[in-house]
């Protein structure tokens, strides 16, 4: 919980204080409860709730007694007074979600982009897909606030450009932010998938969780991790923190897109898997160089086998979990985290496979075992994480509490 200062100079960051606590408050909180949570005196807490009230964010629901004194008056959230909408671009397909103050799906679509090698046909498509969800929820469009979309990595936020993501064939130098928010008439904002999943949970997290440490592993077309220290993003100097896919593996594999042959990316490719499966007999009906849809109706294949206990094809996939969660492990050591998120499009089709074998291999690999172990824990928000992150984006570069708006200028 963030602590405010009753500073007169330092309105909006204590409006943020207060609004993050009684949207955190599922069950409601009182003025006095603020002020106990917040450090903030009863003026400031009184002046920022009647700002709060008059802009609609929040309403008094109903008086409580508890023993001697005045009856207190609880505030509740808003919580469809504004809303957020995230886009995910996967290689294979565009999720989209709407999301209330509470960081909770009021509508959700999915969608097949056969024509995502088409940058400008996608963000078109992107574009429409926005409308018709819009108009499904039956929410006012003025209640809108903005579209966080969400993209591989690597990425230029600050020109809002898709740079080359090794998995998203022809989005080179792509311009996203722009067009769709000329086409839409929105704010748009670009978020990479591994941090936007990561701001996902703290977003949804709890009270008890504001001092989250946890990296999250994002399991979609490729592979990479958000990471979380005492409650913060760890986004990096250009918001592309996460990339492990060119980690070492210690054994040559295929060549890389970095150049190498021994990249974490390169071991856990498609390529490198449909090679392996062609060796051990089995039949993804994929070629080994296929384009993007392909490529992940062949993953799809394999794990449908492992479904029907493949044996080789249960290997394959723990093979490309242990070698994930070997490089986690030692993130964990960098960062002396506590908890493992494992979510992504992809966990939940090969986590009964694989899930016992990487939470092994973490704490395995964590050095102060002895003080502390690492829960692996599945994310609780499922295939729609980086969209909802997508959201959530939104919600928290509006919303949330910014320590930096306490610099002096």
């Amino acid at each position: 919980m963030q602590r405010g200062t009753n500073l007169g100079r330092l309105g909006d960051f204590n409006q943020a204080v207060i609004f993050e606590s009684i949207r955190r408050a599922l069950d409601g909180v009182s003025r006095v409860e603020l002020a106990e949570s917040t450090g903030l005196s009863p003026q400031t807490i009184s002046n920022v709730v009647r700002r709060l009230l008059d802009e609609g964010l929040v309403r008094e629901d109903r008086t409580i007694v508890s023993g001697p004194g005045k009856p207190r008056t609880v505030l509740e959230l808003e919580a469809n007074r504004q809303l957020a909408i995230g886009i995910h671009l996967d290689p294979a397909s565009i999720t989209q979600v709407m999301l209330n103050l509470r960081g909770e799906v009021v509508e959700s679509k999915r969608y097949l982009t056969p024509s995502v090698e088409d940058p400008e046909a996608t963000v078109s498509q992107m574009a429409e897909a926005v409308e018709e969800l819009i108009s499904a929820s039956g929410q006012p469009r003025g209640n809108v606030m903005g579209v966080g979309v969400v993209v591989p990595g690597p990425m230029d936020t600050d020109g809002g450009h898709v740079t080359g993501p090794p998995l998203l064939d022809g989005w080179t130098k792509v311009e996203v932010v722009k067009p769709l928010a000329e086409k839409l008439g929105l704010n748009v904002i670009l978020e990479k998938d591994t941090i936007a999943a990561s701001i996902a949970e703290v977003w949804n997290g709890s009270n008890e969780d504001d001092k989250q440490n946890f990296v999250f592993v994002y399991v979609g077309a490729g592979i990479g991790v958000g990471m979380v220290v005492n409650g913060e993003i760890i986004r990096g100097v250009s918001n592309n923190a996460g990339e492990i896919g060119h980690f070492s593996v210690g054994e040559e594999t295929i060549m890389c897109s970095c150049g190498r042959s021994d990249c974490l990316a390169g071991a856990t490719s498609f390529e490198n898997i449909a090679r392996k499966a062609a060796d051990a007999g089995l039949d993804l009906g994929i070629a080994e160089n296929a384009g993007v849809a392909e490529r992940a109706a062949g993953m799809g294949r394999l794990v449908e086998l492992a479904d029907q206990d493949d044996a080789a094809a249960i290997g394959l996939l723990r093979d490309f979990a242990r070698r994930t969660a070997d490089m986690v492990g030692q993130l964990a050591n960098v960062l002396d985290v506590d908890k493992v998120v494992y979510g992504g499009p992809y966990w939940e089709h090969i986590r009964r496979h694989v899930a016992v074998d990487a939470a092994e291999v973490i704490n395995d690999r964590f050095s102060a075992k002895d003080v502390h172990g690492i829960d692996v824990v599945d994310s609780a928000l499922g295939p729609e994480v980086a969209a909802i992150g997508g959201g959530c984006a939104v919600l928290d570069a509006s919303l949330s509490p910014k320590a930096s708006v306490l610099l002096l200028r």
